[in-house]
């Protein structure tokens, strides 16, 4: 059983879809003790780094203690930047913490944050296709090709570290998808990303079904 956690950040129903095509069995927790039982647990969303605040110290125990005792998790484009130290876009709200760095806002180079885009002339948001570098083997990966298009649309960025399992140019490198271990990330939207994205899906769900 796959946990869609809701906190109000939108894309449920497509991430779900997305899994009932692959054969998952998904359930959204109303309470905590929905995920004792659970082998994954998706966090998911769309928009402001804000919304993760509704994952209240109540719910961070619990994801921690689900994944301590060997689920997996995923974040998905909100969700992923949500399993890094903290975002930009809300300095006071701190993520999870499972990744080290800070996600930062697209846009011109700026000497305090030298992992900005380096062109004023791109539009942020990234909006649209684009294609995935493979830095290292991973389970997240397996049967993706280097050079593989899925779809992305966010304003902010996180960076490239140890657990990068792939990465994106957009006037610059950042991190697209992370994992170590039964913990995985994706800054793009899989549920949206076609064949590509389904594989991705697919893979994550076997890492899951080793709890």
């Amino acid at each position: 059983m796959i946990a869609l956690v809701d906190y109000g950040a939108g894309n449920l129903t497509s991430v779900r879809k997305a899994f009932a095509t692959l054969g998952a069995d998904i359930v959204v927790p109303g309470a905590v003790d929905d995920l004792s039982t659970v082998s994954g647990i998706v966090v998911p969303g769309v928009g402001h780094f804000e919304r993760t605040r509704a994952i209240d110290a109540e719910w961070r125990d619990a994801i921690r203690a689900a994944v301590e005792r060997g689920a997996a998790l995923l974040g998905i484009c909100l969700g992923m930047q949500w399993l890094f130290e903290g975002s930009e876009e809300a300095p006071d709200l701190s993520g999870l913490g499972v990744f080290r760095g800070t996600c930062v806002k697209l846009g011109p180079t700026n000497p305090t944050s030298p992992t900005r885009l380096t062109s004023p002339k791109l539009k942020v948001p990234h909006v649209g296709w684009n294609s995935l570098e493979l830095p290292r083997s991973s389970d997240l990966m397996k049967d993706v090709a280097p050079g593989a298009q899925v779809y992305f649309t966010h304003s902010y960025a996180a960076p490239v570290v140890a657990d990068t399992a792939a990465t994106t140019e957009y006037g610059t490198t950042f991190t697209s998808a992370v994992e170590h271990g039964r913990i995985a990330g994706v800054q793009f939207h899989p549920e949206k990303s076609g064949d590509v994205g389904l594989q991705i899906l697919r893979n994550w769900l076997t890492t899951s079904s080793r709890a």
